[in-house]
C-alpha cells in the first residue's frame, strides 16, 4: 500500500543522515499501560504517512514499537525498516559510562533491530546505575558528561546507532558537553511550542550545527508535566478560525516554520491524520509576529531532578536559568 504523503526531511549535521520534520511518540502515560494501543497506533501510523517514531527505554514502549515494525513489513506498508527512523533514548540509571552500550543492546532486543537512528541522552542528568522511574531524591547523583557522551559516541562508531544527541540540554549543559566531545550531538530534543519558543537555545543549536526536535508541541496535555496552555491560547485561536484550521495544525506549522522537527503523539485516527496536514499552507510574518508576543512558559520544569543534596539545587541550576 503506498503512503498518503512523503513528510519533508532536514539534514542532521555534518552526519550526512536526514531527520523526518514530523515524527509520531509513543510515550503513553502511565508507562507501559497501553501496549497494545501503542502497536495498533504505530501500524495505523505508518499507514498514514509517518516515518519518524520516537520512543525512550523508560516509555516501555520500544516493544510494541518493534512489534508494530515488523506488523508494517509483514503487511506490505513499507518495504524495508530503512524507511523509517527509529529514535530511542538512555534512561538516567544508565547514564554510566560502563551501563550506555547494554542500554542500547536491551533497547535493540526489544525494537527487534539490528540497529537505531537516532540514540539520545535522555536527560542532564544521572541516578545511581539501574534506578527506574518514579525515583527517590537520594538516588540522584551527578552526571559524569565526559564519561557517558564516550560511551555514546561508542555505540555510533559500533553502528549500533546511526546518530547520537541529548534530550532537555539547556545551553549551558550543552556547551559542557561540547567542550569534550570528539562526536558533536546531532540533534537537542527539547520542550518547543508557541507558550515554551526556546529562542536563546534554538539560536545556540543553529550556531553549533546541532538539530532541534520539539517534543510536547501541542503542550502535552493529560502528562505528568502537561498543560492546556497551547491549545487554549487565544492567539492560535483566532489564528486557527480565521484559517479554517485547528490549534493544533496551527501549533505545529509554526514549530515546522522554526526550522525544527518535531514529536507528535495523537492515538486518534483523525488526529493522526490532521497532524500531518500542514505542508501545503503557511502562517503569514503576520500571524508569526502575533505567535512571537504568546506570553512564555515551560511545562515541563521536572522539579523531581532538583534536590538540596544533588547536582541541581533550584529549577535555574537545571535549565540554567531559562525558565
Amino acid at each position: 500500500m503506498k503512503k498518503e504523503l512523503s513528510i519533508p526531511e532536514a539534514p542532521l549535521g555534518s552526519t550526512g543522515k536526514t531527520i523526518p520534520l514530523v515524527g509520531f511518540g509513543t510515550a503513553q502515560f502511565p508507562f507501559g499501560a497501553a501496549t497494545e494501543v501503542v502497536k495498533e497506533s504505530v501500524v495505523h501510523a505508518i499507514e498514514v504517512g509517518y516515518r519518524h517514531f520516537d520512543t525512550a527505554a523508560i516509555y516501555q514502549s520500544e516493544q510494541p514499537l518493534g512489534e508494530a515494525i515488523a506488523e508494517a513489513l509483514r503487511l506490505g506498508l513499507i518495504k524495508s525498516r530503512n524507511e523509517l527512523f527509529i529514535t530511542s533514548k538512555l534512561w538516567l540509571g544508565h547514564a554510566h559510562r560502563q551501563l550506555v552500550l547494554p542500554a542500547l543492546q536491551t533497547s535493540l532486543k526489544n525494537l527487534g533491530l539490528e540497529y537505531i537512528d537516532l540514540y539520545l541522552i535522555h536527560f542532564p542528568g544521572s541516578l545511581k546505575p539501574r534506578t527506574g522511574f518514579p525515583f527517590n531524591k537520594e538516588d540522584i547523583v551527578p552526571l559524569d558528561y565526559e564519561a557517558v557522551w564516550e560511551a555514546m559516541e561508542e555505540c555510533q562508531n559500533l553502528g549500533l546507532t546511526k546518530s547520537i544527541g541529548v534530550s532537555n540540554f539547556a545551553c549551558k549543559k550543552l556547551e559542557r558537553l561540547l567542550a569534550t566531545a570528539k562526536i558533536p550531538p546531532a540533534v537537542n530534543q527539547v520542550e518547543l511550542n508557541p507558550v515554551w519558543q526556546q529562542k536563546k537555545l534554538r539560536d545556540l543549536c543553529e550556531k553549533k550545527g546541532i538539530h532541534i526536535t520539539a517534543y510536547s508541541p501541542l503542550g502535552a496535555k493529560g502528562t505528568r508535566w502537561g498543560t492546556n496552555r497551547v491549545m487554549e491560547c487565544q492567539v492560535l485561536k483566532e489564528i486557527a478560525n480565521a484559517r479554517g484550521k485547528s490549534v493544533a495544525q496551527v501549533s505545529l506549522r509554526w514549530a515546522y516554520q522554526q526550522e525544527v522537527s518535531l514529536v507528535v503523539k495523537s492515538f486518534n485516527k483523525e488526529r493522526m491524520k490532521e497532524n500531518l496536514d500542514i505542508f501545503d499552507w503557511e502562517l503569514s510574518a503576520e500571524e508569526l509576529q502575533k505567535i512571537e508576543q504568546i506570553p512564555q512558559y515551560r511545562g515541563s520544569r521536572a522539579e523531581v531532578h532538583v534536590s538540596e543534596d544533588g547536582p541541581y539545587k533550584s529549577l535555574e541550576d537545571l535549565w540554567d536559568g531559562e525558565i
